[in-house]
């Protein structure tokens, strides 16, 4: 065995084991040498590469080590961490910065899935509350299609589910049965909207029909009567094979509502503001209005589209009333006070389609296309008129067949309807 040899001096040494001191005195601390451990012994018998060793300054035995001024950390104390190492105990190190591209996406997402559950819920909802009770396939000898769509809107006197103090407080009386208050038709096309109110004391002729309840072919005899006696006979089907008969336009959607859902809908909306075009009192429709500006509730909405005995043109003049203000109502409901605020929003859709009537075929889209059209209609974007008349006959409203001709013609055809009812 070699032993060291007692008083072996630094040159004797060599540089490879670094430069420690031979004196008596005790040095000071020491780093440990690293060793750098080089890549695996190569193949084939070849040669290992010999580690180096550095010490704590930086100082190693071999040039790439001097080279690359390898230091450990271990002279700093920046391995285990402190004031300038960050990362270990105590540290003070800053904060990472919050990821807001992150947050912004998984907000987004949220946002977009709650709008997404909220209106498919809307949806359906809303469409499960139509009461699809009319069947227009039992209409027989249908006039043929024609371009746009066409809806008959229809305010009937009914007053189911209402009770005593209601019909005394909206002066509908107790009458059994129901009769249509007002019709119109909408047609909804490409060159403008147009409404066209029916008058009530139209005179027309009641033609051969399939009973709805009963199945029954009842043929025509030539009768005339008023038309919203049809309605009274044998219902909505009735009703419009009598319009699609006497005018030559096929009907493609039905709408109907009754005196308690037009109120409700009226107060859930907040009232509708009209300018009542003169002093209205009418003991039979309990209107009590002045003119002007003001804002109507549902009890005295009611009673300004029943009016028609306080009117100079009666009927005709009632029917301009009624128009005027479906459209103030449509506005009102399309106000961003409605729309954006869901405790008006709700009520006011579950008042409306609580309270509407419709045909099997009606969907959302349909309805809600007839509702902005009508808003269009009084927003100037459309037309609205009575139905052209040519005189009267035993009380009854004879329309202007030439006029009719034409202007069913052009909604047949999506025309801009040029017609006048003066």
């Amino acid at each position: 065995m070699n032993d060291w040899p007692e008083r072996w001096s630094d040159d004797n040494r060599g540089s490879r084991y670094g430069g420690g001191s031979a004196s008596a005195q005790p040095e000071s601390a020491r780093v440990m040498r690293q060793v750098r451990r080089g890549p695996a012994a190569p193949p084939h018998g070849g040669v290992p590469q010999q580690p180096s060793y550095v010490d704590g300054q930086g100082h190693g035995d071999f040039t790439n080590a001097r080279n690359t001024g390898y230091d450990s950390g271990y002279n700093t104390g920046q391995v285990y961490g402190g004031p300038g190492g960050g990362g270990g105990a105590g540290g003070g190190g800053p904060r990472p910065a919050p990821n807001w591209r992150r947050r912004i996406k998984w907000t987004a997402i949220t946002v977009t899935t709650v709008l997404v559950v909220t209106t498919v819920s809307t949806y359906f909802w809303a469409d499960s509350k139509l009461k699809r009770e009319v069947d227009l396939s039992k209409v027989i000898d249908r006039p043929e299609e024609g371009k746009g769509t066409n809806y008959l809107i229809v305010g009937s006197d009914s007053r189911e589910g209402m009770s005593a103090e209601e019909k005394k407080e909206l002066h509908t009386g107790s009458a059994d049965g129901k009769r249509t208050d007002s019709m119109m038709i909408l047609h909804v096309g490409d060159n403008g909207d147009t409404l066209i109110s029916l008058p009530r004391d139209s005179d027309v002729e009641i033609p051969s029909f399939v009973g709805s309840e009963s199945g029954k072919r009842y043929e025509g005899t030539g009768r005339h009567t008023k038309l919203n006696s049809a309605y009274a006979e044998d219902g909505p089907e009735l009703l419009v094979r009598t319009v699609e008969f006497n005018t030559g336009l096929r009907i493609d959607h039905y709408v109907e509502i009754g005196f308690a859902g037009f109120a409700n809908i009226v107060d859930a909306v907040g009232g509708v503001e009209m300018d009542i075009p003169q002093d209205i009192k009418d003991t039979k429709s309990g209107a009590d209005l002045k003119k002007g500006k003001q804002t109507l509730n549902g009890e005295q909405a009611l009673a300004f589209v029943r009016t028609r005995y306080a009117l100079a043109g009666s009927d005709l003049d009632r029917t301009k009333n009624q128009q005027k203000f479906l459209s103030a109502l449509a506005n009102q409901v399309a106000t961003p006070g409605t729309i954006l605020n869901p405790f008006k929003l709700y009520p006011t859709m579950g008042a409306g389609l609580d309270s509407l009537i419709v045909d099997k075929d009606m969907g959302l889209y349909d309805l809600a296309s007839m509702f902005w059209a009508m808003k269009g209609v009084s927003g100037g974007d459309g037309k609205s008129m009575n139905m052209p008349i040519s005189g009267s006959s035993g009380g009854n409203l004879v329309w202007d067949k030439a006029k009719v001709k034409q202007l069913v013609t052009e909604l047949r055809n999506d025309e801009k309807v040029t017609v006048s009812s003066e």
